[in-house]
């Protein structure tokens, strides 16, 4: 495999291989990748559901989600599609996957079927990095407390998606709830500790009320939306992006209203987080 970085601060890409026929060297070389980027795109994969299915279970057990529409045949791969007449987009903002479940997703691998001829990138960022170029002081701070995430606002009977033209193509609104994690975490593989805390789903930090959380965690979002943290990923039939949810942000771009875009994601399961 070849291996290099894909922007100074966020990604990599991983060339001259198939996902669909990784040897288990190469299976354990990429964890090591997986762990360092945090983040990993591969270009001009031949790789079906049932295979997709198989790369994910080489990582972990999967994580059915109890939104999305599943794909026909596979339970476990979850369709993110927009419609050519739809304006509402899947995960049009910053967000990293399950921060609301008690024990977040691993990661999610994510395969482009169908994209438009222009748009429809998705941003990332790299929650180690922005970390490691907080203040001292700050980082102190940040190591101290835990914060309440949510997806009630989102995915509940009466949240954002339920007043949006993809209401009907979503469910689970009776299984959202909240968690409460460290807002500094130690990644269990890497050692690196990350900033976790994200705009989609982050609510407040415990014990503090909105109103006294909310101009910190503004603070901390426009510290990690910067171009040294941040990295845009354009998709192409055979693209694969498989990110580590532990210490990623990303953002599906919506500049494509009157095309389709298919794309089809596994989550893999992961366990509690650990405070640094």
């Amino acid at each position: 495999m070849k291996v290099s970085a894909f922007s100074a601060g966020c990604g990599a890409v991983v060339e001259d291989v198939q996902l669909a026929r990784l040897t288990d060297e190469q299976i354990v070389e990429l964890r090591s990748i997986f762990a360092e980027y945090g983040v990993v795109f591969f270009r001009d994969q031949e790789l079906s559901p049932a295979e997709h299915h198989l790369f994910a279970t080489r990582f972990g057990d999967i994580h059915i989600n109890p939104f999305f529409k599943p794909v026909d045949g596979f339970a476990d791969i979850a369709e993110v599609r927009k419609e050519k007449g739809q304006k509402t987009n899947i995960g049009g903002g910053w967000h990293t996957d399950h921060s609301y479940d008690d024990e977040p997703a691993m990661g999610s691998i994510l395969v482009a079927r169908s994209v438009p001829a222009k748009g429809g990138d998705t941003r990332f960022a790299n929650l180690a990095n922005a970390y490691d170029t907080l203040s001292d002081g700050l980082k102190t701070t940040l190591e101290s407390l835990r914060a309440v995430h949510s997806n009630v606002h989102i995915y509940g009977k009466d949240g954002h998606y339920a007043g949006t033209d993809i209401a009907d193509t979503l469910g689970g609104s009776d299984k959202v709830g909240n968690a409460v994690h460290p807002v500094v975490i130690k990644h269990p593989k890497s050692g690196r500790k990350i900033l976790y805390v994200n705009p989609a789903h982050t609510i407040c930090f415990e014990g503090w009320s909105y109103e006294e959380s909310r101009p910190l965690l503004d603070y901390l979002y426009a510290h990690v939306d910067k171009p040294e943290t941040t990295c845009n990923f354009n998709w192409k039939p055979g693209s694969v992006a498989f990110w580590d949810n532990r210490s990623t942000w990303h953002f599906a771009n919506n500049d494509y209203h009157g095309e389709d875009r298919l794309m089809h994601r596994i989550t893999l399961a992961g366990t509690a987080l650990m405070g640094a």
